[in-house]
């Protein structure tokens, strides 16, 4: 969403350079950190309905056309989503994916059933973990921001730390691509609470956008100049 990357794109002083591809809605930010190119890409505007597009279709879209426009050295999908309580999870918490999992793609045919989860592995970078101080675990996606009882078993099956609306969308993406890929989720709302998640959500989303602010370029501060292995 923009109100999650337009605090990110702001502090790396990055300008809007060019949409992806003339037909796609997606909206490109680039520039240079630390004598390095870095790019912001956000999924834009429905023209229809005038809001951000959100959920897995424009979000494999604007993957798809990134990677195949700029050919990147690793992608990261950043964002806010949901914890959970019986992981430890608080809001505010940072988080970075082991792998990628769907849990609305139920699709009970034999050999089916594995592919509709998904386990998209992300790039193993412990050694960023540690400098970032944060949590690491699975990452379910769906296209919904809140979810069903099905849902909440099929994520207790995908022992998933962390629920948004994109990154195993993204993940298998940069899978088919050869991409390396991993995710950074800020903790907005906690799946297993008492709250209602559109509460919760919208009244944490700007401090978790700041604390985007704040983990990327600490983790670009990282990741330059290291290979991937040294991650």
């Amino acid at each position: 969403m923009e109100a999650e990357a337009k605090p990110l794109i702001d502090k790396l002083k990055l300008k809007n350079r060019s949409i992806v591809d003339t037909s796609a809605p997606c909206e490109l930010y680039s520039g240079s950190y630390k004598g390095c190119a870095v790019t912001v890409v956000t999924n834009g505007k429905d023209k229809r309905f005038g809001v951000d597009n959100v959920g897995t279709t424009p979000a494999a879209l604007s993957a798809f056309l990134t990677i195949k426009k700029l050919r990147p050295d690793i992608l990261i999908n950043a964002g806010t989503a949901g914890g959970f309580h019986s992981k430890g999870g608080r809001i505010g918490d940072t988080y970075i994916s082991l792998c990628c999992m769907h849990h609305d793609r139920r699709v009970p045919i034999p050999n089916f059933l594995e592919y509709g989860k998904g386990d998209h592995k992300s790039l193993s970078v412990p050694r960023l973990v540690k400098t970032l101080g944060c949590k690491t675990g699975v990452v379910s996606t769906s296209n919904s921001l809140d979810h069903t009882e099905k849902d909440d078993q099929m994520m207790q099956e995908n022992d998933a730390s962390v629920k948004d609306m994109e990154a195993a969308a993204v993940a298998w993406v940069a899978e088919i691509t050869d991409t390396p890929f991993f995710a950074i989720k800020v903790v907005t709302d906690i799946v297993d609470g008492s709250r209602p998640t559109e509460e919760e959500f919208f009244e944490n989303l700007q401090e978790a956008a700041h604390s985007l602010q704040d983990a990327v370029p600490t983790a670009l501060d990282f990741i330059i100049g290291k290979t991937l292995k040294d991650l």
